[in-house]
């Protein structure tokens, strides 16, 4: 398992980023949909929890297939998507995710909001995190992937009109006010030999990117949701949810009746391959023996077997 927690400061007061997170994810959420890909939100239900309290449950399905690294894809289907299942008791949040065909993956975070500018070394209250394992990002100069920049949420450059903040200048961490951090504790396990430290490396650094990406986007829109109250970003949120689900249902639709077949891949898996996927938790079906399958390569005339598009793998996905 690799742990790091991350800590994002942002120029707000944690009672103003209830309301800029809500607003935020629904809005983030719904630009990156489309496509067949992005999130659909299952369920967003009121939650109460004996030790935290009151709040808020939601459970999502997030389709990203064409974000895998291509050895992955060889094993899960064409229509992929990973369960988000995330406890809001604000200021402190749990979210968890997991694939239904890869059982020994996880990802666990948890979520604590203070005023303050990260400096709190044992913000979850069990016990420090080690120095080498915190990782502060900084929404105004840290590095995101191109795709994502936009001059409108450039940190540098942004002014609000509505709170009179910005834009932000080198240190601002340590001088500005008012200031909060959000501080993460990412927890990601892939116990699989051979796969586990690829994976695990590769799943922090799309995470380090999301979170950069998010917390640039709160501050950026605030002129778009400063004010609301708690009722109003709700319902902001519903009719979001509602647009995200229908934009992700249409693209597969539309994707499923126009699919052209694949060709089928001209060899069966092997030996070490299913012992691969054995060591994840995936059933593999039987695949017959090359030498016995009687099918014939129109090119070498040898014997061959067929896959199906998504191989021989089994999966309730």
């Amino acid at each position: 398992m690799l742990m790091k927690e991350y800590r994002i400061c942002m120029p707000l007061t944690v009672d103003e980023y209830r309301i800029g997170q809500l607003y935020m994810i629904s809005k983030h959420s719904c630009e990156q949909s489309g496509g067949g890909e992005g999130v659909e939100v299952v369920r967003n239900e009121p939650d109460n929890h004996p030790k935290y309290g009151a709040g808020q449950l939601t459970e999502k399905r997030i389709y990203l297939s064409s974000k895998l690294p291509s050895w992955v894809k060889a094993f899960v289907p064409r229509i992929f998507y990973v369960t988000e299942k995330a406890w809001n008791f604000y200021p402190y949040t749990i979210t968890e995710y997991s694939v239904s065909f890869l059982p020994k993956f996880s990802i666990r975070i948890e979520t604590r909001f203070e005023n303050n500018n990260g400096d709190n070394d044992n913000v979850f209250g069990d016990k420090p995190t080690p120095a080498e394992n915190v990782c502060f990002l900084d929404i105004l100069s840290d590095p995101i992937p191109e795709k994502h920049y936009k001059e409108s949420e450039d940190l540098s450059l942004w002014q609000s009109s509505k709170t009179g903040r910005g834009p932000l200048e080198k240190g601002w961490r340590d001088s500005h006010k008012p200031v909060m951090c959000s501080y993460k504790r990412v927890e990601c396990s892939f116990e699989v030999y051979g796969f586990q430290t690829k994976t695990e490396e590769f799943i922090h650094r799309n995470i380090r990117d999301i979170l950069l990406v998010g917390h640039r986007q709160a501050v950026a829109w605030v002129d778009e949701w400063h004010g609301l109250c708690l009722e109003e970003v709700r319902e902001y949120e519903r009719t979001m949810q509602e647009k995200t689900n229908s934009k992700v249902k249409c693209s597969q639709n539309s994707t499923d009746s126009g699919v052209v077949p694949r060709r089928a891949f001209s060899r069966s898996i092997s030996v070490t391959d299913e012992r691969s996927l054995k060591k994840m938790g995936v059933t593999t079906a039987a695949v017959p023996d090359p030498s016995h399958s009687g099918v014939q390569d129109p090119q070498q005339g040898s014997p061959i077997v067929s896959e199906p598009p998504t191989s021989s793998v089994q999966t309730d996905a």
